[in-house]
């Protein structure tokens, strides 16, 4: 396993300074990835991991006054203390500070009025429970850049250094320097699909969205309150599979992102593994697109292949951010000649899907959502969602996980 030099998490006072909240760029369909979008894809379909629905055993050693944690590709990562300055890029890390109770300590995130928002569209329907993203920095708004590193002085960057290798300006001497002189880097990125990572990490292992999380627990030291969020989850997913129907009788679906120009779709599949899809692969829908290799991360259709598909769900990626209006994208699939045949368009089964870079909260809400939205019949009516509004009200009654059990837990209460 690849070794990654740590520091004692002292406090620095290395170009230090507040510096203003920058304003990131959406790139068109996919939202942005940094790289990740020209990396080869290569693993082909496989159902859901039994380890998504059990614990990760912990991986934290006592080391003397301190602790240590080990995680593919950065090794073991040894702590003084736990963090309180923690840089993150994706919101999937974010999500993970607020659910085991260090929200406060995230100094950056990307796009933080997207990213932040849609957390909080979560959030809302959990008491004392949000993310307070205003003033955060954005670590993409002008590319990926060593200085904001720097600036922030963080105790860890909760990101992968094999993901920061391939951006702009960046090499491995970079990612050492990182970790030499600031603090360790502490992050998995291309588990999100199980993409190839990049040359010189050879040995890289992949893990699911809640191993993930339970690594991240053990930096943060809260494996009560992962061990319970595990538990909700793990129950949440075991209700759902044990009431679906057989195969060839579940929908087809696709995950789609409608292009700005209303002409075409970027894509992505729903039961591939990687934890970008830990929201639809327990669902098990039949994935209209199941048989597309795009040889990369996504894929773009045009409206023609979408006819041939023509899936009975269209859930389309972003559709609750603030990134997209759903009303626009019903309206353009409306207005279109090919759209308005949609069979999905005709009944009205278009809906609002979530983020992939998603934490553990996002992740309970999304499979919650997805389930209302493609088995209405098993698992209650999805609400339409309104763009703007949060996560829509769901009578208790028809909650799929329980909502306060999840606010006592993010609060520490985890008996």
């Amino acid at each position: 396993m690849r070794e990654t030099p740590a520091s004692r998490l002292t406090r620095r006072s290395l170009l230090k300074g507040a510096g203003a909240a920058s304003t990131g760029t959406l790139l068109a369909g996919c939202t942005g990835d940094g790289a990740s979008d020209e990396t080869q894809t290569t693993e082909e379909g496989a159902s859901e991991t039994a380890t998504e629905t059990t614990t990760a055993e912990s991986t934290t050693t006592e080391t003397g006054g301190g602790y240590s944690v080990s995680m593919s590709p950065v090794g073991t990562v040894e702590f003084d203390a736990v963090p309180e300055n923690v840089f993150t890029v994706f919101p999937q890390y974010a999500d993970m500070a607020v659910a085991l109770g260090h929200g406060d300590a995230v100094n950056s995130v990307y796009v933080p009025e997207m990213s932040g928002t849609t957390m909080n569209h979560y959030n809302h329907h959990l008491d004392g429970v949000s993310f307070d993203w205003e003033g955060l920095h954005d670590p993409l708004s002008n590319s990926f850049s060593k200085e904001l590193l720097y600036e922030l002085d963080s105790d860890v960057h909760l990101a992968d250094p094999a993901w920061a290798t391939t951006q702009k300006n960046w090499n491995q001497s970079d990612v050492e320097e990182i970790a030499t002189q600031l603090s360790p880097w502490f992050g998995n990125f291309y588990s999100g699909t199980r993409a190839p990572a990049p040359d010189g990490y050879d040995d890289y292992q992949y893990y699911d969205l809640w191993e993930l999380f339970g690594k991240v627990a053990s930096v943060f030291r809260e494996r009560e309150r992962y061990e319970a969020l595990a538990e909700v989850h793990s129950n949440l997913v075991s209700s759902i599979r044990e009431k679906l129907p057989p195969k060839d009788e579940r929908p087809s679906a696709v995950r789609v992102t409608l292009a700005q120009d209303g002409e075409s779709f970027y894509t992505y599949h729903l039961n591939k593994p990687g934890y970008w899809l830990a929201d639809t692969r327990p669902l098990g829908a039949n994935d209209a697109f199941a048989d597309e290799d795009w040889q990369s991360l996504w894929g773009t259709v045009d409206y023609e292949t979408m006819l041939e598909a023509d899936p009975d769900v269209i859930l389309h990626l972003w559709g609750i951010t603030p990134s997209y209006s759903m009303a626009d994208t019903r309206s353009k699939l409306e207005e279109n000649a090919s759209g308005s045949q949609l069979k999905a368009v005709e009944n009205d089964r278009v809906h609002a899907a979530g983020m992939r870079y998603q934490g553990p909260i996002m992740n309970l809400f999304q499979i919650e959502m997805g389930a209302k939205q493609l088995y209405p019949d098993i698992f209650g009516e999805w609400p339409r969602y309104e763009d703007g509004d949060h996560y829509p009200e769901i009578p208790e009654g028809e909650w799929l996980f329980d909502r306060n059990r999840v606010a006592d837990i993010v609060a520490g209460r985890t008996e």
